[in-house]
């Protein structure tokens, strides 16, 4: 797990501490001519080398040197300013995968799926699906009986702004839950409270103030339920 443990940390430091602005930059523009690009995969090689210690593990260092670029080239060279944003966290994603790759090919560990595809595991994950997507469409349904636009129509805000905070406000509430701390549960409901009293206050609709309301209530308690169920499928299957 050390070895693990070190090749992330070289990926982290490499990709995000030892990249300057600039140098992203200068590589969205020269791409492949830009010498930033070489640079920066060298700092990777050698920052793996020095973590790692151990030139038995010389397959490693060249596999996500090699790796490292390719993923970064293909990047530079199909990246636009529409998928700028996607293209960065599927790179990440893809780094991050070639890195347990290297770990479990190049060392004596083995992954053995049945490991991790426990009852608890999926249970987990079918929770946090839960809560993101389909619980938005569920809210936003529930929405439909009243005409949202038209209470909001001089509220500007950012695109789906309210969806992503929904999300992930959902999300710590059910992870709170999950680990016992509903005092954090209150507070977050607190810290939201205090930021929606600027709308509410100066909302001259009192539907608006209800709506936001309803929304911040009907959030909050699908995850709460969403947690307590999970905690106790959790204790029923342990």
């Amino acid at each position: 797990m050390m070895i693990l443990i070190k090749l992330l940390l070289a990926h982290f430091i490499g990709d995000f501490f030892l990249q300057p602005k600039k140098w992203v930059k200068e590589k969205e523009q020269n791409k492949l001519k830009s010498n930033k690009l070489y640079l920066h995969v060298l700092i990777h090689v050698i920052l793996t080398g020095i973590l790692l210690w151990d030139f038995t593990l010389w397959g490693i260092i060249l596999t996500i040197g090699i790796t490292h670029f390719i993923i970064d080239a293909v990047k530079l060279i199909i990246q636009k300013k529409k998928n700028k944003r996607l293209l960065f966290f599927i790179d990440q994603l893809v780094h991050i995968i070639i890195i347990f790759l290297c770990y479990y090919i190049f060392t004596e560990n083995t992954f053995n799926l049945a490991n991790y595809t426990t009852e608890t595991n999926l249970l987990l994950l079918i929770c946090l699906l839960f809560l993101t997507v389909p619980t938005s469409i569920i809210m936003k349904t529930i929405f439909l009986k009243w005409n949202i636009s038209k209470l909001t129509k001089n509220n500007k805000s950012l695109e789906d702004a309210g969806k992503y905070i929904g999300i992930l406000e959902r999300i710590l509430v059910f992870i709170f839950i999950i680990v016992g701390h509903w005092e954090a549960v209150g507070f977050l409901i607190t810290a939201k409270s205090v930021f929606r009293f600027g709308d509410l206050k100066e909302s001259k609709h009192r539907q608006l103030t209800e709506y936001i309301l309803i929304g911040t209530l009907i959030s909050f308690g699908i995850a709460i339920i969403t947690g307590i169920i999970f905690s106790k499928l959790t204790l029923f299957y342990a």
